[in-house]
């Protein structure tokens, strides 16, 4: 994270939504007013998570309108690297921290007749600020909402309150399933499909809509993967020289920066592209996470994103 895009903020807030989902806001540590963003947004967040640095992004929720401060969801994940077990176990109300500023990869197209939203789980977070957004403007939206039941429904309830029969909630429990098929069969010409969630659902909505013969450009979707925890490794980069170990809960991304490597990002969860470097020799099995590089690409060996993938083998280059 640049010195350009930090940010020096105050923890004013501390809620726990469910048993899984913490609720953070920020506010800016000189007082003055939050950049603005747009629905879709997400901020990077750093952490010194026992003295390895870790940059998790999250998705803001908070009315984009609302200048005052920025609110994320963390989704507590035990068997993760640390980050969220940081975020809920070690974050407490007045603590300072860092973020970035806000980035948007995943923004309305605010010239569609309609957005229809589909989400599951943690994945309603980007919804709750394009709600908003689309309510202040006027325009169309419906939002389809899955989760395993009602507790774990976050936000469900406040978002029923406020948006009425724009909103549907099914629960895994009670054996409710989205009639997609049927749902993208009744939309009006020039509606757009939005989709966050884990990354089957994203794969059946996606795969269906383009089945039905919907077209490409309205069709958007995002999915922030948390890189994975693995086996050490040793990364070389081709144009230094330079060897870096990669621990077992250290994404290569964060080995490099530890480094002192100042590599590109922009989601640090194998959407963006931003990271991908060329592979200039790797001499084992490159471990991809991603869902930004072809199969192509993959298969052949020629292209990484340090941000989520790893590697087993006896020797890796990187043309960085």
């Amino acid at each position: 994270m640049s010195n350009q895009t930090r940010m020096n903020v105050t923890v004013t807030e501390v809620v726990e939504v469910n048993s899984l989902i913490k609720r953070f806001r920020f506010v800016r540590e000189d007082g003055g007013a939050m950049p603005g963003f747009s629905g879709g947004a997400h901020t990077v967040v750093e952490m010194d998570d026992n003295g390895t640095r870790r940059l998790n992004a999250y998705s803001l929720m908070s009315d984009p309108a609302d200048s005052s401060g920025y609110e994320i969801s963390v989704r507590r994940d035990d068997s993760g690297r640390g980050g969220s077990l940081f975020m809920h176990k070690g974050v407490k109300p007045g603590m300072k921290m860092v973020i970035s500023q806000p980035v948007n990869l995943f923004g309305l197209d605010l010239r569609a007749r309609k957005h229809l939203m589909i989400a599951g789980g943690i994945g309603i977070t980007p919804f709750i600020a394009q709600m908003a957004q689309l309510d202040s403007l006027g325009h169309r939206f419906e939002l389809h909402y899955a989760a395993r039941d009602a507790d774990l429904c976050a936000y469900g309830a406040e978002l029923s309150a406020r948006y009425g029969e724009r909103l549907h909630r099914y629960y895994d429990v009670e054996k409710q399933a989205i009639d997609l098929a049927n749902l993208l069969k009744t939309q009006p010409i020039g509606t757009h499909l939005y989709v966050c969630g884990p990354k089957g659902m994203i794969g059946w909505v996606l795969s269906t809509a383009q089945k039905m013969g919907w077209p490409k450009g309205a069709l958007h979707s995002e999915e922030f993967l948390a890189p994975p925890v693995g086996e050490a490794f040793t990364v070389q980069l081709s144009r230094s020289g330079v060897s870096i170990d990669v621990g077992p809960t250290q994404s290569m991304l964060e080995a490099l920066e530890a480094a002192g490597i100042d590599a590109p990002y922009l989601c640090r969860g194998g959407a963006c592209g931003q990271c991908e470097c060329k592979v200039d020799a790797a001499e084992g099995e490159i471990l991809h996470y991603d869902h930004w590089l072809s199969d192509d690409q993959k298969a052949a060996k020629t292209h990484i994103m340090p941000c989520v993938s790893r590697f087993k083998g006896e020797r890796l280059v990187i043309d960085l």
